[in-house]
């Protein structure tokens, strides 16, 4: 790969990251404990509650987990060995990578 290219993938991963790091910062209200006031809330309401609480603690881990992913791809560029499949050291095609910029492993290996 080029540096025009790394360039251009640690731009596309840095959004990524931004724009992951913003969701995670707008959803955190909803991945607040839920209160047991049955008082104000109903049984259900509170339970339709916990329910989306308990999906956004699911979706706050995946965006985690992709978190991990594109830091390690940043260290890949840095260390000079991004664009290189960590099973079998061949190159992963470009158009792989251009969907998915964290990618580890060629097509072969994957």
């Amino acid at each position: 790969m080029t540096s025009i290219d790394l360039d251009h993938m640690t731009a596309i991963i840095q959004r990524e990251i931004d724009a992951l790091k913003q969701l995670s910062e707008t959803a955190k209200p909803s991945r607040a404990p839920v209160m047991l006031d049955q008082q104000s809330v109903g049984r259900l309401s509170r339970m339709d509650a916990m329910q989306q609480q308990s999906m956004e603690l699911a979706t706050e881990e995946r965006r985690q987990q992709r978190l991990l992913a594109l830091t390690a791809a940043l260290r890949r560029i840095e260390a000079g060995d991004y664009g290189f499949c960590l099973k079998c050291d061949g190159d992963i095609a470009s158009g792989r990578l251009a969907v998915d910029p964290a990618v580890t492993l060629c097509i072969d290996c994957a």
